[in-house]
């Protein structure tokens, strides 16, 4: 996408960046999903859920586009957004719903949030996208930190085992996810891929939940509707466009460096929402991972000639 793709016109002829606002409302809106997802597994089985959360933000999007007059899109591009979303929605959240049951809303987002480190190395070798020292010094210091705040985490005793493996399962779901978009690259409205998505993820979702999950097992309450609301409406359908944008903007690596912001984003809202704990020892981890951040995203500065 071009630079001025990222550039607003203002009505008093001037422009701006909205790059750093798309950044900041993912990072926020992806974070606090971990607390909403939190609270729906506890009152209701992850798969159901998740099935649901998913054919209704699938129907949704597609639906309000077919009344602006349906869209124009390949089968092959329809396909790969569909496997795009069994990897990013199904496997991914499916996986890392079902970790939640056990383990805390900060460590899953603690774990999620070594995505970039994967994301660089697998984009180094099947994308192209260069490596270089510092964003491998920035990807090391990244990992250094969110593994401080989980060895501290895990240390409580708070959090299962199971649950652990669970959401490393669903981290390499997002990264396979992350790199099967770069290299299907599918072309096409990225609000209609979206839909595809959701909705292949929810119809692949339903036979496991009639399986493994029990309707009667779902506890009604506002707090579950809330939760459901936001997950539906701000997770699947604002947070994913805006990831999508954030991957043809800045590459898999550096879009998946936000993902680093995610421990002390989602910490502070477990925090604020669920009241877990939240030790010094936590908060100095979120040093070298801001520094990580820094070194990954930056953009290089170009040699000039004398």
């Amino acid at each position: 996408m071009s630079v001025a793709a990222r550039v607003a016109p203002t009505s008093s002829g001037f422009s701006f960046n909205t790059l750093p606002l798309a950044i900041g409302l993912f990072c926020l809106l992806w974070s606090f999903a971990f607390v909403a997802g939190k609270i729906g597994v506890t009152d209701c089985p992850p798969l159901i859920l998740l099935a649901a959360r998913f054919l209704l933000a699938g129907s949704l999007i597609l639906g309000f586009i077919a009344l602006r007059g349906g869209w124009s899109m390949s089968l092959r591009d329809m396909a790969a957004f569909a496997i795009i979303g069994i990897a990013n929605n199904a496997l991914y959240l499916g996986l890392g719903y079902t970790g939640l049951k056990t383990i805390s809303a900060g460590l899953g987002g603690l774990i999620v949030s070594a995505n970039p480190i994967f994301t660089a190395v697998l984009a180094a070798l099947f994308l192209g996208e260069a490596l270089t020292w510092r964003k491998v010094a920035g990807l090391l210091l990244g990992m250094g930190g969110v593994a401080m705040i989980v060895w501290h985490r895990v240390g409580v005793g708070t959090d299962s085992a199971d649950g652990i493996v669970f959401t490393l399962a669903s981290l390499a779901s997002i990264v396979a996810g992350t790199i099967l978009f770069k290299v299907l690259a599918p072309k096409g409205s990225l609000w209609v891929g979206n839909g595809i998505q959701n909705l292949s993820a929810g119809l692949v979702l339903i036979p496991f939940a009639a399986v493994y999950a029990n309707v009667s097992d779902i506890v009604p309450s506002w707090l579950l509707l809330g939760a459901f609301a936001y997950l539906v409406l701000l997770g699947s359908i604002l947070a994913y466009v805006l990831w999508f944008h954030l991957l043809k903007v800045c590459g898999a690596t550096a879009a998946s460096a936000y993902h680093f912001l995610m421990p002390p984003l989602g910490m502070l809202f477990a925090w604020m929402v669920l009241g877990e704990h939240v030790a010094a020892w936590d908060l100095l981890g979120i040093i070298p991972v801001a520094l990580g951040i820094y070194l990954v995203t930056r953009p290089s500065v170009p040699s000039t000639e004398v």
